[in-house]
């Protein structure tokens, strides 16, 4: 490996053949194992995060031991330059192309495993949307059943205490989102992009709400629709296929306005050329008076946010902006900015939680996914926990208004009112 790659091996390295290189195995240093000859040519053709990615989503690649501590160690590394591909001179050709033939090196550049996304058509078409969609949101209700909790919430909990459980941490994000907006018997919330339904289904299970919900996933919509069967919310939750730009048209138009509306880790899936017309759906569908929460991922200025791996197996497309840069987009379409929590540190158990079921339920994801799906995901969990630990993302929970015509924003102060969600939070810690 020194002899192709330029830089210090922090990891140990096994190889096909047995041999091994590097430090001493032990706290802080894994080992990496090349499974085959083609692990070490996709490291060579592509030195970084996507290189790693192929070999391990494939099978080729393996981590002794923690998965999250060797991709902490391998990716630092790769993203600093510390590793990099070396130049060899000269005089080093002959010998360097008959190590290449001996290990098996030479040849073409391997494929990317077919889980990596082919996504065609224009950035951000409704077509091209709905795909990047179906390819992570359709991979099964009964997947996804496995890996949340029973309140299927797919973004991140509110850890109020470190004793503090996955279905717990879920129940107080939804009552934190729910008290923000002020829902109340006979309130009407309009929630784009809605998941498996966990807003939708306890705003109007635990606060009386009515709730007009989209999706555009079918099988999210149908699993929505089963929930509300269910549950004996028939009259109270309705959930439609509808792209948010169809919003104003088919639901604002025709039974708005609404007294909240929320889209919660939806507004990461519209690019910037098309969030404009995302923040004036909100503000249309809103009566004067009434309250938005948007909870979205975020990246600082110089962090890369999702990064290669999300983009070519995860979500394409994803926008990770600074929140500074989404809240201007929210306040150019009319939006009073009331509230921004940060809950980055809060995403770091969540995940962590996801990926402990995964682990324990790893043959049964595999009986759903395949061998490389699971292993897909089993990457994408320990990478993302890994992001947000290190503040290369974040989500926060921004709170807004729509203007009254007097200017004033959101509803008469209460025992209800804005400052509610804070005095909620005193007495309890990050995570």
């Amino acid at each position: 490996m020194g002899a192709f790659l330029e830089g210090p091996l922090p990891v140990r390295i096994r190889a096909w053949d047995g041999s091994e290189a590097g430090p001493e195995p032990g706290p802080g240093v894994p080992t990496v194992v090349l499974r085959s000859r083609r692990a070490l040519r996709r490291l060579l053709w592509q030195p970084g995060e996507m290189g790693l990615a192929h070999a391990y989503v494939s099978g080729d690649l393996d981590v002794d031991g923690d998965l999250a501590e060797g991709l902490s160690a391998m990716w630092a590394l790769v993203r600093s330059g510390t590793i990099t591909r070396r130049r060899p001179g000269a005089t080093e050709l002959p010998g360097l192309a008959a190590q290449a033939v001996r290990l098996g090196l030479l040849g073409s550049r391997p494929a990317p495993p077919p889980e990596a996304i082919k996504v065609r058509g224009r950035l951000h078409s409704r077509r091209r949307d709905r795909d990047v969609i179906a390819h992570h949101y359709d991979a099964g209700n009964a997947f996804y059943s496995l890996l949340l909790d029973e309140s299927m919430a797919y973004s991140s909990g509110y850890w109020t205490s470190e004793d503090s459980t996955l279905p717990q941490a879920q129940h107080d994000k939804l009552e934190l989102i729910c008290r923000k907006l002020d829902l109340a018997p006979g309130r009407r919330l309009l929630d784009i992009g809605c998941g498996w339904g966990s807003l939708a289904v306890h705003a109007a299970r635990e606060h009386g709400a009515q709730v007009r919900a989209v999706t555009i996933s079918r099988e999210q919509r149908d699993q929505v629709n089963a929930r509300i069967r269910a549950e004996g919310l028939a009259g109270k939750v309705q959930v439609d296929l509808l792209d948010y730009r169809d919003v104003a048209d088919k639901i604002t138009a025709t039974d708005g306005p609404f007294d909240a509306v929320s889209a919660i880790e939806m507004g990461e899936h519209v690019g910037d050329e098309h969030y404009p017309t995302f923040a004036a759906t909100l503000f249309g569908a809103l009566r004067p008076g009434g309250r938005a929460l948007v909870q979205q991922m975020s990246r600082g200025a110089d962090a890369p946010g999702g990064g290669a791996f999300i983009e070519t197996y995860v979500t394409p497309d994803m926008v990770m902006r600074p929140v500074g840069d989404t809240l201007t987009f929210l306040q150019h379409a009319g939006l009073e900015v009331r509230d921004v929590h940060v809950m980055r540190e809060h995403y770091v158990p969540t995940i962590r939680a996801w990926l402990a079921t995964l682990e324990e339920r790893f043959d049964e994801a595999v009986d759903l996914l395949g061998e490389r799906g699971a292993r897909m995901w089993r990457l994408y969990l320990a990478g993302g926990a890994l992001a947000f630990e290190e503040n290369r993302m974040g989500v926060d929970q921004i709170l807004l208004a729509r203007p009254t015509d007097r200017g004033r924003s959101g509803m008469p102060a209460t025992r209800d009112d804005w400052s509610v969600a804070s005095r909620a939070e005193a007495g309890t810690s990050g995570t």
